[in-house]
Parts: structure tokens; C-alpha cells; sequence
């Protein structure tokens, strides 16, 4: 048996629905609840600025596009436990199966179960924060608030400990360093 949380793959915006299905299949079919234990759509709460530079608290998907089905497969029975699952409208497959449906699918690991776990906040994260935007050092950025607002700068540190980017800011004439939160910080689209 190969029980463990199993990642399939759906059209974009239709996670809550195949949740819903095979939710409602569980209920409806006894043998296949019996192999499928639970289903979820991983959500995380992010801190974002509104256009009036208020703090509000957003929900978003950790994984678009995909949701976390716990499955308990067996050698016997897995092609059709997991072909339940694919034929629901909206799904593409199960993520780590070969394409010709041969294979079993592998569950995931429990370390990238744990890491999904903690930032849905299920599980206290190893102090870590999770900004909204992902920041790489070299990138340009805009201050969006504080006394640095509208200057542009290059993001030379990243603290997730503390939530903090260290950015070079041309000041008068001469690069500074300045240290910023990542909500007064924006990636710079061009």
C-alpha cells in the first residue's frame, strides 16, 4: 500500500469545483472512500498594501493548478481509484506518472507535504516569512511606502527571518544602502 498525499493536476480555477466532486464521490461511493481519505485545495494567507497603502490579509492558492488528494493505493486497485479521479471533467492528471497511465503515481514526500502544510499555517512554520512577491537579489524594485516612496532600487540582501530586502538607492548622486520590509517593496515590471 502506498498511502500519502498524491498532487493532480486540474485546469486553472477549477480546483474548488474538483474538490467539491470528489468530495460528493466520496460520499456516494463507499469502496472509493475507502481509498480516498481526503482532498484539499491549499490556501495560504499573504499581507498585501491596497491603493491607499492599507495593510489587508488576501487568501491565495499555495499550488494554482493543482489540489492534494490523500489516497491509500494498492498494487490491485490504483488504476481505478486514480482513473475515478481523471475522468472528472477539469482534471489532467496526477502529477509524477508517466503519461501512458502504466505507473503508479508517487505521493509526495513528507518534507514537501510539511513544507505545503506550514504555509497554509496547519503546521508552525520554521519562522519563515512568505512574502507575496518572490525577490531576487539584482533585481530592480520600487519603494512603495515609507520615506523612501518612488525611489528605485536594487535589492542586494533578502531576510526572510525578518521580512526585511537591503536595497541600493541612488540618493543625491550616491548609492545607499537601505534596509525595507516587503510590503513597502514592489518588483519593477518592465
Amino acid at each position: 500500500m502506498a498511502k500519502g498525499w498524491y498532487v493532480v493536476h486540474t485546469y486553472s480555477g477549477y480546483e474548488q469545483k474538483i474538490e467539491r466532486i470528489i468530495n460528493k464521490l466520496r460520499q456516494m461511493d463507499p469502496e472509493f472512500a475507502v481509498y480516498c481519505t481526503g482532498v484539499n485545495v491549499p490556501m495560504e494567507t499573504v499581507e498585501t498594501l491596497n491603493d491607499k497603502g492599507e495593510k489587508k490579509m488576501e487568501l491565495r492558492k499555495v499550488l494554482p493548478g493543482y489540489i492534494l488528494v490523500e489516497l491509500d493505493l494498492e498494487e490491485s486497485t490504483w488504476r481505478q481509484v486514480t482513473s475515478k479521479i481523471i475522468r472528472i471533467q477539469g482534471v489532467t492528471g496526477f502529477i509524477s506518472a508517466d503519461k501512458s497511465g502504466r505507473s503508479m503515481p508517487k505521493p509526495l514526500s513528507q518534507r514537501e507535504h510539511r513544507s505545503i502544510l506550514e504555509r497554509t499555517g496547519e503546521l508552525a512554520p520554521e519562522k519563515t516569512f512568505r512574502p507575496k512577491q518572490d525577490f531576487v537579489v539584482g533585481e530592480e524594485v520600487l519603494v512603495t511606502s515609507g520615506p523612501f516612496a518612488s525611489f528605485k532600487g536594487t535589492v542586494e540582501e533578502i531576510d526572510l527571518q525578518k521580512g526585511r530586502l537591503r536595497l541600493s538607492l541612488e540618493i543625491l548622486g550616491r548609492f545607499t544602502p537601505v534596509d525595507v520590509d516587503f510590503s513597502q517593496a514592489e518588483k519593477v515590471i518592465q
